[in-house]
């Protein structure tokens, strides 16, 4: 990129939206644009700070994130919009990619991967979103020698979702959940779906409900 990147910042706790401008103010050819607390500011602000794009929060007061992405669509079709969320749940991310988000970016990524990503968007990169994830998960995954699949169908499963509905999540055939599942116990020296859960959340593999 030979621009700067404007980056309007729609994010309502203020702890995350000051940490996130500090990322972006240190790196090259992004700037802060503007900032949004609530929902409905995202629009007005738009069109004051004419963002290339917009870092998006799904849930803020005033008008949740899916209802701004819809709006922005309609009406800056040229705007790239990249969801910045704590939900790492699939039916989320398949949500707000249906929905025309250009990238989704879960808030426990390794901040210094945020510009990079930011980047990708405005390219016109698609970037699987699972791949900004926190590494954390990724190392604990690998050191209990889960593949990545295996760990798709464990994330899943912390979701309370049946073999039944993973396999139509991940598009696979349930005699394949099940053969992941059969090398998710052994691998962890486990016999049980809640065995494999406690094991996942106390790893930090997956993020344990509130």
């Amino acid at each position: 990129m030979t621009r700067t990147i404007r980056v309007l910042i729609a994010e309502d706790h203020a702890l995350m939206r000051d940490g996130v401008r500090l990322i972006l103010d240190d790196a090259d050819g992004i700037e802060v644009a503007g900032e949004a607390r609530r929902g409905d500011d995202v629009m007005p602000a738009m069109g004051r700070v004419n963002p290339d794009l917009v870092l998006l929060d799904l849930r803020m007061p005033g008008a949740d994130g899916l209802t701004v992405l819809t709006e922005i669509r309609e009406r800056y079709p040229d705007v790239k919009v990249v969801i910045f969320s704590a939900m790492d749940s699939r039916d989320h991310i398949e949500t707000a990619l249906r929905r025309g988000a250009d990238g989704y970016i879960v808030k426990t990524i390794n901040p210094l991967d945020l510009p990079s990503a930011i980047r990708q968007a405005v390219e016109g990169s698609v970037f699987h979103p699972f791949t900004l994830l926190t590494t954390s998960a990724d190392s604990a995954a690998r050191d209990a020698g889960l593949s990545e699949k295996e760990l798709a169908v464990l994330r899943e499963l912390a979701q309370g979702r049946s073999n039944k509905e993973i396999a139509s999540a991940l598009f696979v055939s349930e005699q394949t959940v099940k053969f992941h599942l059969r090398n998710i116990y052994r691998k962890l020296g486990i016999a049980t779906r809640t065995e494999a859960l406690r094991y996942a959340y106390q790893n930090n593999l997956v993020e344990a409900p509130l």
